[in-house]
């Protein structure tokens, strides 16, 4: 395959992403869009210049002109609609969070590799320079034996679209864990290079949205009366992994904080320490007394493009392997399935 006919599968905020990665990428044509709501997919067509619209994904998943689909739906439909699009034949890059549930991912991944076509979540925190920078830090063993690491995201006012699916536990599965807490947890422990955890605690909280407060600027998707808002506006867990080493996560979509918005991940080891945003290296010099704090990291890029979506295109044309391997978005679905145990149950849980 030289050229790949991408269809995108919803139309809201985030598909816009995929839209715009495609125009730039000459081997890729976006060809197909799909949205219930009928004045969003108009737009969004238009928009892109995409010729074909479709009202459902099963009609864009039947047009034989689609090679590779971007599923960007809520939560609920996300393994169904990959499992149709890969029995379908067409190639999946999926919008994170992977599944509702581990078992729900392990179906999605199954059907994959079945039917032989390349599929992959689309965690994009992962291609920015400072994350693959820090990880090439790591794999030289600059940092020695990580230990700890640290992820967080507050948000003081966060929350998408009050009164939309985002905030509906039998639409969105989860809050602010599943929205954004995915996306540290994934990327801390792509950088630490350890996707080996043993036991998880965590609670999750629900203390601003269900009141009406919180609400960010993020969303197009449609108000729905009445829709109940029950999902997780703060998460916070503790994971154990495998060799010892731990991870501590802590998310927020609404809270008291002083700062408006802050993310970031920490690393600790034995010969030095870093954070990504902006990357940084903390180590004691061994050639003089005192402490540096490098702040501008001279480490290679992996994947100069810095594009989930570029990467997926071309392992479809086969000429880069995915960033995102199948087998630690389950890794991370597990440790998801297992804070939101612990919550509910106030124990510890083994997941390794």
């Amino acid at each position: 395959m030289s050229e790949i006919r991408f269809g995108i599968v919803g139309a809201g905020a985030i598909s816009h992403s995929g839209a715009k990665a495609a125009q730039k990428n000459e081997n890729v044509t976006v060809v197909a869009g799909c949205d219930p709501n009928e004045a969003r997919l108009k737009s969004f067509c238009e928009t892109y210049e995409i010729a074909n619209g479709y009202a459902t994904a099963e009609e864009l998943f039947a047009d034989p002109n689609v090679d590779a689909v971007y599923v960007a739906v809520p939560n609920s439909l996300h393994a169904p609609l990959a499992i149709k699009a890969l029995e379908a034949g067409k190639h999946v890059i999926l919008d994170k969070p992977f599944a509702m549930n581990l078992a729900e991912a392990e179906e999605v991944v199954a059907t994959a590799e079945k039917m032989g076509k390349v599929f992959t979540v689309g965690m994009n925190q992962r291609f920015r320079e400072e994350s693959q920078k820090i990880r090439s830090v790591v794999a030289q063993g600059v940092l020695g034996d990580i230990y700890h690491a640290k992820a967080f995201w507050f948000r003081r006012s966060g929350i998408p679209r009050l009164g939309t699916w985002f905030g509906n536990k039998a639409l969105a599965g989860g809050g602010a864990l599943l929205d954004i807490g995915v996306h540290l947890l994934d990327l801390c422990l792509f950088c630490a290079d350890n996707f080996e955890p043993v036991t998880v605690s965590g609670s999750v909280y629900t203390k601003f949205g269900n009141r009406g407060l919180g609400e960010g600027g993020w969303g197009h998707s449609d108000r729905e009366e009445g829709m109940v808002f029950d999902v997780d506006d703060f998460a916070s867990a503790f994971i154990r992994m495998k060799n010892g080493a731990s991870v501590s996560l802590d998310i927020t979509w609404a809270c008291h904080t002083e700062e408006p918005n802050r993310m970031d991940v920490h690393l600790f080891g034995t010969e030095a320490g870093a954070r990504l945003y902006p990357a940084k290296i903390f180590r004691k010099d061994p050639l003089r007394i005192g402490y540096d704090v490098i702040d501008d990291v001279d480490a290679s890029v992996a994947l100069a493009h810095g594009c989930r979506f570029t990467n997926f295109f071309n392992a479809i044309l086969g000429t880069e392997e995915l960033l995102v391997k199948t087998s630690q978005a389950l890794t991370i679905q597990r440790i998801l399935d297992a804070i939101y145990k612990s919550s509910a149950d106030g124990g510890e849980v083994r997941v390794g």
